[in-house]
């Protein structure tokens, strides 16, 4: 099998690599090398965010890789300080100049932050709305919505966001948010994939990857394909970065699934804050 990263289709007509590079944590000056690295590699997809610091960092090592600019699908997200439309108007203007870039492919709410705001997220998705009818976001997502949270956009919203980024990994396997986006054309993406590596000494996970000749996170992420979420492990080691590529020239059987799923912990596997009551805004 080709390690052949596939394009899976979004709810707006956009496509969307099924493997991406995450720079989550990674510091601004160890940015622009890790993404150069994985865009040598052939990752054609990247997540920053506002909040992460480095968008700039990637925006500069996707012009220095010499790709045209639509061959490299990014995302970023909204800072949780910026919820007001106003706000959240300056802070996309900022992400796009920090970017230096004319359009960004994928623009999430980072968290729904139900506390904040008088709960009022629904404003705020509107105001991606605008980026997206403008032209500026190709596509517009949410990131750690619970089901009552897309419930409430599906009722309020003109629009049905194209991806809920959540955190999904064997021992959170996040199947009533999942269900909910595959029931209303809603793609999942899965942070935190391999649970910041603590699935990774899992007896299953080391015992399956030594049937398969493969790494623990190999098989980890792997895992997720099948069950149609994209990914985006993050490392700064090039070893790494391209064994994480290397997830498409080899499957799993249904046996070697079962037993990664049947791992799932519930809210007891959760390594991140509970979306419900996340309440955190930047000084």
């Amino acid at each position: 099998m080709a390690n052949t990263v596939p394009d899976i289709s979004l709810n707006d007509g956009n496509t969307i690599p099924q493997l991406g590079f995450g720079v989550y944590q990674i510091e601004p000056r160890d940015t622009a090398e890790a993404v150069g690295r994985a865009l040598e590699i052939g990752y054609r997809h990247i997540d920053t965010a506002e909040m992460y610091g480095n968008e700039a960092e990637v925006g500069e090592a996707v012009r220095a890789s010499g790709l045209d600019r639509g061959e490299v699908f990014v995302t970023s997200k909204l800072n949780n300080g910026f919820h007001r439309p106003q706000d959240a108007r300056r802070a996309f203007e900022s992400t796009l100049s920090a970017l230096k870039m004319d359009y960004i492919d994928l623009f999430l709410i980072h968290w729904p932050l139900p506390t904040r705001y008088d709960g009022d997220f629904v404003s705020t998705w509107k105001a991606l709305e605008e980026f997206q009818r403008d032209g500026r976001a190709r596509s517009i997502g949410v990131s750690n919505f619970q089901v009552p949270h897309l419930e409430r956009l599906a009722a309020e919203a003109d629009v049905v966001p194209a991806v809920n980024q959540i955190e999904v990994h064997p021992y959170l396997t996040n199947e009533q948010v999942r269900a909910y986006g595959a029931g209303h054309n809603i793609l999942t993406e899965a942070w935190s994939p391999i649970a910041q590596g603590r699935v990774l000494d899992d007896p299953t996970i080391v015992d399956v990857a030594a049937q398969v000749g493969r790494t623990p996170a190999q098989v980890v992420l792997r895992g997720h394909v099948p069950r149609g979420d994209i990914v985006f492990p993050k490392s700064t080691t090039p070893k790494r970065i391209e064994e994480n590529f290397r997830i498409f020239d080899f499957t799993l059987d249904d046996t070697a699934m079962e037993r990664i799923s049947g791992l799932d912990r519930g809210e007891a596997g959760r390594t991140g804050p509970n979306p419900d009551e996340f309440d955190y805004i930047p000084a």
